[in-house]
Formats: C-alpha cells, sequence, structure tokens
C-alpha cells in the first residue's frame, strides 16, 4: 500500500508539471504579436519602423504566409520593428491608397517612408532583411504614388466607391432577385444622372469664379453683324501696311482712271451732238424732196377746161 502511494505520487506531479508547462508554453514566445490595421489606424505606421502585410482571406498564397508571419511577429521586440496586416476585403480604400495589385503584397515602412518587399517569403529572410538593413537598397515607392498624398487619397475613394457598388450590386442580384440586364440598366441611368448633375455643378462653380462681361453673350446674329463691320476697319487695316511707293502707284493709278472716265464722257458727248446734226439735215433734205415731187405732179397735170358761157 505504501509501495503504491510512492509511485503515484510522482507520476501525479509529473503529469501536472507537463500541463502547466504547455500551459504557459504558447503566452511565453509564440503569442502573435501583428497588429490588425484599417482605415482608421493605418497612419500609426508613419512613425516608427514596420512591416505590412496586404492580405485577403481567400487568397490560398496568403493562407500560406499567415504562420510565418505570426512567427514574425514574436520578434518584433527583439528587431525592433512593428509588424502589421491589412485585409483588402474590409479595408479596399488602404488597397487602392497602396495601389497594391497582388496578394499578399508586402511594404516596408520607416519614418513614413514607403518601399515595397519583393524578397523570399520566409522567417530567416524577413528576419534578415531586418537586421541586416537590406531595405536601403530598395527603390522608394515614387512620390506620386506616396500614400500619404493627395492623389492617393482621391485613388482610396475611388476604390470605396467602386467597392461600395459592387456590394450594391450584389444585393440587388441576390437579395431582391433583379435581372441582371436591370441592374446594369439601373446603374446607368444612376451615372447619366450623376454626370448631368456635376456637370451642372461645375458649370456654376465656373460661373460664380469667372462671370462673363454683360458684351460678352450675344446672339448669333449679331455677332454675324459684329464680324461684318469688322470687315470695312480690317481692310482699311491691311492698307495701312502698304509702303509709300506703293501709295503713290495706287493715287497715280487712280487719277488715270478719272482721267480716262472724263474722256470717255466727253467723246460720248461729241458723238450725241454729231447725231442730232445728222439727224436735222436728213429732215431738210426729205422736205425739199417732198416739195419737189409735188412740182412734179402739178406739171403733168392737164388743164382744167373752161366753164361753157351762158346766153
Amino acid at each position: 500500500m505504501v509501495r503504491s502511494k510512492q509511485l503515484v505520487w510522482p507520476s501525479a506531479a509529473l503529469f501536472c508539471g507537463l500541463a502547466l508547462v504547455l500551459q504557459i508554453a504558447p503566452t511565453t514566445g509564440t503569442k502573435s504579436q501583428v497588429i490588425e490595421l484599417d482605415e482608421s489606424n493605418w497612419d500609426r505606421m508613419l512613425t516608427d519602423e514596420w512591416l505590412v502585410e496586404f492580405y485577403a482571406p481567400w487568397c490560398p498564397a496568403c493562407k500560406s504566409l499567415a504562420p510565418i508571419w505570426d512567427d514574425l511577429s514574436t520578434w518584433s521586440d527583439d528587431l525592433n520593428i512593428k509588424t502589421g496586416k491589412v485585409d483588402v476585403t474590409s479595408s479596399p480604400g488602404l488597397s487602392g491608397r497602396f495601389f497594391v495589385t497582388a496578394l499578399p503584397t508586402i511594404f516596408h515602412v520607416i519614418n513614413g517612408e514607403f518601399r515595397q518587399y519583393k524578397g523570399p517569403r520566409d522567417l530567416n529572410s524577413f528576419m534578415t532583411f531586418v537586421e541586416e538593413k537590406k531595405w536601403k537598397s530598395l527603390e522608394l515607392v515614387s512620390a506620386w504614388r506616396n500614400p500619404d498624398s493627395i492623389q492617393m487619397s482621391l485613388v482610396s475613394q475611388f476604390f470605396k466607391l467602386s467597392h461600395f457598388l459592387k456590394e450594391l450590386n450584389t444585393m440587388l442580384l441576390k437579395d431582391y432577385g433583379l435581372p441582371v440586364w436591370g441592374s446594369y440598366a439601373l446603374f446607368g441611368i444612376g451615372t447619366i444622372l450623376l454626370g448631368a448633375i456635376f456637370g451642372l455643378f461645375l458649370v456654376c462653380i465656373i460661373d460664380c469664379l469667372f462671370p462673363p462681361k454683360s458684351g460678352q453673350r450675344q446672339s448669333f446674329s449679331e455677332h454675324k453683324q459684329k464680324v461684318r463691320a469688322e470687315k470695312v476697319p480690317e481692310e482699311l487695316r491691311g492698307d495701312e501696311l502698304v509702303d509709300e511707293n506703293e501709295e503713290k502707284r495706287l493715287v497715280e493709278d487712280v487719277t488715270q482712271e478719272d482721267d480716262e472716265e472724263e474722256e470717255d464722257e466727253d467723246d460720248a458727248d461729241k458723238d450725241t451732238s454729231e447725231g442730232e446734226k445728222y439727224s436735222g439735215s436728213d429732215d431738210s433734205d426729205d422736205e425739199v424732196d417732198r416739195a419737189e415731187e409735188d412740182e412734179e405732179e402739178e406739171a403733168e397735170a392737164p388743164p382744167a377746161e373752161p366753164a361753157p358761157e351762158k346766153p
């Protein structure tokens, strides 16, 4: 009896010690210290040194990288870095802000400087990359693609809008049973209306910032009359460019043309007077001929017989 008790107590103590070790082990160095980043706290990476992974729950490569990334986070205190991850399905704005086109995508960030990591995806490579500061050999993200810039903030808003429209389309198709063509037609009409409203808004803003002058607005007919009225000044303006010799030559030509016109008028007057003379002589000749004909007729007529005398 005493011997059996002696065998039970050591085994019970061993079992309790093993359970205690198993309970403590997960909390001493294997607990993940990955920081979840989203659109509300992503600016935390603008300070200190970070390694940030962009992933999606459905991505097979992201699932393979997940345990390695958790192991790396346990060394974050020793490496003096912070490890974070961003779910692009729940934070589409960040995927647009960082212009993520493939998954998983890893960025190294230090004091607001962004570099994309493209090396091997194992724990040793990650630790060597940080310890030996190999990130210095990587090219910085260009200024126009800097996630903290204004233009990338606008891109982020467009990604949010596209994600919202995608969810809205899914809701219309699944929840409301709307056909595909109906959903597309609805989006098309909405796009046209929004475009018209946005265009009208821009026109109003431009008119407010740059109001037109009172004389600038005129009808087409008024504009046409104005163009016609400006033709004469343009011709005169062109004459001003003629040199002095050209101007003298033009004056001489005009004078010569006037002289020729006067001579033509004089010749016409002479022809008219001569015509009148000729017409007068012809009339007198006709009268003389008629008188001669009358005399000849009288001479040829027989003498009249005398009337018989009365007894």
